[in-house]
């Protein structure tokens, strides 16, 4: 099968399946998920993009005979994903910026600088992302100094991998809002300082702020360009369902005008972006509830990341004696804001990595729950990497949800042991453990930490490997199930989303969101989970990408 692959305009849909027109597909084998019928030949849908249909061609013929179906050729259809965990204007931004994802030196950051510099006006900020100093040769964070020789003058911001540490060089530092020098910390961040006090180019967490402050901030027209690209990437690789972890009040309403214009081809689940003008707008207004467009959820954070050390432990980092990680918050403040959510009826997703900090969480919600039991639930803790085994069943008594990112492990496997050490291992990533205590799983990426294609993450889920590695997978016992892992990318996240009856499964009422590929992930080995290919991607009936055309 050819590779080639055409990204149609976002509002140029195949003739076989306009939008606001009814459709059927036959040929197929469609897997539903649905345990009440889980395989079918034929599916068809109305104008309202709600399936009417599922059963085999002779039926579709007698009870549809209007309607002209699509041969699938025999292909494999499935529900369309929904990514838990995402960064839709991150994703997009990071399209626009220097791309520094694997990059396994700095020589070879800078290099990939210089040339992103090239297409930026003189005196314009340098802005990336990705780097990630565990590939380097000794593991060092990197310094300004590293950069200064390259540019001099311009200012350099770049982002790590995970989002958690920013990296300056001497412009940028010194354009920063506060003065970095001397032995002051923030609450929940880290400036590293040489011996003299002096700023070493490196900010992690809450500190990166001081320099982010000051990057100029992109303009309407750019955060346009953003969201096309970044919808167009979901599209291509099958996502027909995002939650969108930190949602602006600005970008909401770009996204609500895109919604309400009928030109959103990914279904988005928005939660504001942490005590900021988002959140306002919620207890102001209420949960917002558009056509493709839905808001009723907040994010919060607790702790850092593991690569930079910044996950809050319960006991220092085995490979560095005296650092426990960064708490954002006080225990104080951390009940003041999930009390505050909790009160204006919004579910919660808080990001907590390190085993104190989900401690922290949990402790948090179950306090916050006593008190406002009026609240539709469902709150979350976002990644829950890190956790002690002690506190796993509090998951589940206080019905919390697990959003975890499975590509995470196989990313982080390298290097995990080391910064953690065997013992708190048992609770690290451990996705079969949370099911066996009865804790509601949803499955992500943390798109761009990771890619998007969300057929890295099954197949990380299933084998706990990379690129083949380590032979019968890291931890193999915290493996899941293809089933699960599948329900965890649709069934699964759609619960976490409050939109369970509308998609997740394909079944007669709910919403045709479903993705065409080039093979059948029930036939295929696990080693071959991440080459399958998404052939088309349809959402309520609509199709939003066509890799071939199956007429």
């Amino acid at each position: 099968m050819s590779r080639r692959f055409l990204l149609l305009p976002l509002l140029l849909l195949s003739s076989s399946a306009l939008a606001g027109q009814p459709g059927a597909i036959v040929n197929a084998r469609i897997h539903t998920l649905d345990p009440e019928q889980s395989l079918a030949g034929a599916m068809a849908w109305n104008a309202e993009g709600s399936i009417v249909y599922l059963g085999d061609a002779e039926g579709l013929a007698a009870e549809h005979p209007e309607l002209a179906a699509v041969d699938a050729g025999g292909r494999t259809i499935l529900p369309g994903l929904i990514d838990a965990h995402g960064h839709v204007m991150g994703l997009g931004f990071a399209r626009l910026q220097a791309d520094l994802t694997g990059a396994d030196s700095i020589d070879e950051v800078i290099g990939r600088l210089r040339e992103h510099a090239r297409q930026l006006p003189e005196g314009a900020w340098l802005t990336g992302r990705g780097w990630d100093q565990t590939l380097w040769p000794g593991q060092a964070f990197p310094t300004a100094a590293d950069l200064d020789a390259a540019f001099p003058e311009r200012p350099v911001w770049l982002v790590r991998v995970d989002g958690h540490a920013g990296w300056a060089n001497s412009a940028a530092l010194e354009a920063a809002t506060r003065e970095l020098s001397g032995d002051w910390q923030p609450q929940g961040g880290d400036i590293r300082r040489d011996e003299g006090g002096e700023p070493e180019g490196v900010l992690i967490d809450t500190a990166m702020r001081f320099v982010e402050e000051t990057v100029p901030a992109p303009n309407r027209a750019v955060r346009e360009r953003a969201f096309d690209l970044a919808l167009a990437e979901m599209s291509r690789f099958g996502v027909t369902g995002v939650h969108d972890m930190g949602v602006s009040l600005e970008n909401f309403r770009m996204f609500r005008e895109r919604d309400r214009a009928g030109r959103l081809p990914v279904r988005i689940t928005a939660f504001a972006d942490g005590d900021e003008a988002m959140l306002d707008w919620l207890c102001e207004n209420g949960r917002h509830s558009g056509e493709r467009l839905k808001a009723r959820s907040v994010k919060f954070y607790a702790d850092g990341a593991l690569g930079s050390r910044g996950a809050a432990l319960l006991a220092d980092y085995s490979d560095d004696p005296g650092n426990s990680g960064l708490l954002f918050l006080s225990d104080e403040d951390m009940q003041a804001q999930v009390d505050r959510a909790l009160g204006c009826g919004l579910q919660l997703g808080i990001h907590a990595i390190g085993d104190a900090a989900n401690r922290q969480v949990i402790d948090a919600v179950a306090s916050g729950q006593e008190r406002h039991a009026g609240n539709p639930g469902r709150h979350r803790i976002e990644h829950v990497q890190i956790i002690h085994p002690d506190d796993i069943p509090r998951l589940a008594e206080n019905d919390i949800v697990a959003s975890m990112q499975p590509i995470h492990a196989t990313s982080d496997m390298r290097w995990a042991g080391e910064r953690l050490g065997e013992e708190r291992l048992e609770g690290a990533y451990a996705w079969a453990t949370m099911l066996e205590h009865g804790i509601h799983l949803a499955l992500g990426s943390d798109f761009p930490v990771e890619p998007v294609n969300p057929w890295l993450g099954i197949h990380a889920a299933v084998t706990r490997q990379r690129d083949g590695l380590p032979p019968g997978g890291w931890r193999p016992q915290e493996a899941l199930p293809l089933e699960q892992a599948l329900r965890g990318f649709t069934v699964d996240a759609a619960r976490a989303g409050f939109a369970e009856r509308e998609v997740g499964s394909l079944a007669i009422g709910k919403q045709a969101d479903f993705i065409v590929v080039d093979a059948d992930p029930f036939e295929a080995e696990a080693s071959e989970l991440a080459d399958i290919e998404v052939l088309r991607t349809v959402v309520g009936g609509e199709t939003v990408f066509e890799l071939s055309d199956l007429r």
